[in-house]
């Protein structure tokens, strides 16, 4: 496996933080409000990176969901990549106890929190439309969305934001499907978690060994990779987020037949189109592309693996934003014939 794009080339989580915006979000409401800050206890700073070019229609986005544990800095390879070969209109979210965002210690990190934020930053850009790109645990916020979104389908109700692709990497799909090894998630989750994530706070080394079994042993993660993910997961005190933000298996396994993407495939696949990329040594959900293969393959659905271990957006970014712009020279050849042969049906700007 090739490592040709191993360095950030001067990226850091202080470049990438200070290219983007904390906004404030209203808890109550779950909207994004106008505020010089955050001053009540139900109101939060959250991470934005927003980027969008005169020429190109603002209300459409395509919008990047961040992975656990690194956030939303794990896309900045890609981002990179995407302004160096074909620009286009992009927002990466990042989740309340991740990166740059507020990390209270006393809050109910979920899904359904996330996917709130997601719709709140969705309404606050005057998003129409987009493309949706997630990265491990994310793959459960989109389907979260997607239920949502068949629900105001179903019921006639009028769509702000209306996404027409998803494209999954390396994410759990089915909830008899995840198999993360003990010594990872389950560990982090366990009443253990709390000391190990005290532990990585405070120690760049210890956080380093913890981390290093998430990348193939063919890629070799450098220090420097490292170091920036350690900034970023510890800033503001936050690494006790590798405890409390574990649950997701727990919850997925909870609501599994809402989050099951079986089922919102045959709910949503006239409105949507999905594809789904896995790692051909992913260490954390093997499972879960040979599952997608069997159970969606037999429907067309694009399903790809790519060489690599867990943490592909670092390992393969150049297959990553080749196959990212070519689903998005498609996407933008239906917009520009307004085609009603789109997912849904919907005709967009």
């Amino acid at each position: 496996m090739s490592n040709a794009f191993k360095s950030n080339d001067g990226a850091t989580a202080r470049s990438w933080f200070g290219s983007g915006e904390r906004l404030v979000y209203d808890l109550s409401n779950k909207q994004i409000i106008d505020a010089h800050s955050a001053t009540q206890p139900n109101q939060l700073y959250v991470f934005n990176k927003y980027t969008v070019y005169p020429n190109q229609n603002p209300k459409n986005v395509v919008t990047f969901l961040p992975g656990f544990p690194d956030g939303s800095i794990g896309w900045i390879k890609i981002d990179k990549l995407v302004e160096e070969q074909s620009p286009f209109n992009r927002t990466f979210v990042e989740y309340i106890g991740q990166g740059d965002s507020d990390k209270p210690k006393e809050y109910v990190f979920s899904v359904f929190e996330r996917a709130d934020l997601v719709e709140a930053i969705w309404k606050r850009r005057g998003v129409e439309s987009t493309f949706v790109i997630t990265f491990d645990f994310s793959s459960l916020v989109v389907m979260e969305l997607l239920r949502r979104h068949q629900e105001r389908i179903e019921r006639g109700q009028h769509l702000e934001t209306i996404i027409t692709r998803v494209l999954l990497i390396n994410g759990g799909y089915f909830a008899d499907g995840h198999s993360h090894p003990f010594m990872t998630t389950p560990l982090l989750y366990s009443r253990f978690g709390k000391v190990i994530a005290k532990v990585a706070q405070n120690s760049l080394p210890r956080f380093s060994n913890m981390l290093k079994r998430m990348w193939s042993k063919e890629y070799k993660v450098s220090n420097k990779e490292l170091a920036e993910i350690f900034d970023s997961v510890t800033r503001r005190d936050g690494a006790f987020f590798l405890h409390k933000g574990a649950g997701f298996v727990r919850e997925h396994k909870a609501n599994a037949d809402r989050l099951d993407l079986l089922s919102i495939y045959h709910r949503m696949t006239d409105h949507v189109t999905f594809h789904i990329v896995g790692s051909e040594r992913d260490q954390f959900e093997p499972r879960q592309v040979k599952l997608a293969k069997a159970r969606l393959g037999k429907y067309g659905v694009d399903i790809r693996t790519i060489p690599g271990g867990h943490m592909i957006t670092s390992e393969q970014p150049r297959v990553l934003t080749d196959i990212i712009l070519e689903l998005l020279t498609i996407e933008v050849k239906h917009r520009r014939k307004g085609s009603t042969a789109l997912p849904g049906s919907y005709r967009l700007n």
